[in-house]
């Protein structure tokens, strides 16, 4: 019993002792008991070097060298993101453009194909296949999604529509980080292919595919 009093005795010193100095200002470092990387040999920006011949600690640029998602022959004008209509889809006056920026690279013989692959991954499972807003996640509980065959949606201008892929809207989040700016501009492609497709008329058919139709 005599040694349950001496642990207790003990705890109380000790606990008095370390919370006594709480608030207390001292000149010395803290004592730390995991110092979590806290403390690291590593050279801070723009600092000082004697390991190096010219003293400096930041290295100059290797050689041959290019910025994170740039080409070497990309023009500055598509690095920086300059051009507004392929980056915002506005004019050079802040306007929602109607059409298509002619600096897409993406083959137009394969961008409805590319569009209908991104929609297919990442429209369609709230959307629906056809742009009707019946996708799958309507099953578990979605709310409302719009439908792109609505008037106001198969007139609005391409360049809102690519702003609400890049930003979201809504219920719908931002989808810049999974589809590049010229996958959003094949995206908006394909869902006009849709729209035509919802509301097409016989005079839509080529000629060449009418018989196949039974149309006249």
């Amino acid at each position: 019993m005599r040694y349950v009093y001496l642990i207790i005795f003990f705890v109380v010193v000790l606990s008095v002792s370390i919370l006594g100095f709480r608030g207390s200002l001292s000149t010395r470092s803290p004592l730390e008991v995991f110092p979590d990387m806290d403390h690291q040999a590593k050279y801070k920006p723009q600092a000082e070097s004697k390991f190096f011949a010219d003293g400096r600690a930041d290295r100059p640029r290797a050689a041959g060298t290019v910025a994170y998602g740039r080409t070497v022959d990309a023009p500055d004008a598509h690095f920086l993101k300059a051009d507004t209509v392929l980056f915002e889809g506005k004019d050079s006056k802040g306007a929602w453009v109607a059409g298509y920026p002619s600096a897409v690279t993406i083959d137009p013989s394969k961008l409805l194909e590319r569009g209908q692959d991104r929609y297919t991954i990442y429209c369609a499972p709230c959307h629906g296949a056809v742009g009707d807003g019946n996708g799958i996640t309507k099953q578990y509980g979605m709310g409302a999604t719009p439908t792109y065959h609505d008037e106001r949606l198969r007139t609005v201008a391409n360049g809102e529509l690519f702003n609400v892929i890049t930003h979201g809207k809504g219920n719908m989040l931002s989808y810049a980080d999974k589809l590049s700016a010229e996958d959003r501009w094949a995206v908006i492609a394909y869902v006009r292919a849709l729209q035509r497709a919802a509301h097409a008329t016989a005079a839509d058919v080529p000629p060449g595919h009418k018989s196949e139709l039974g149309i006249k």
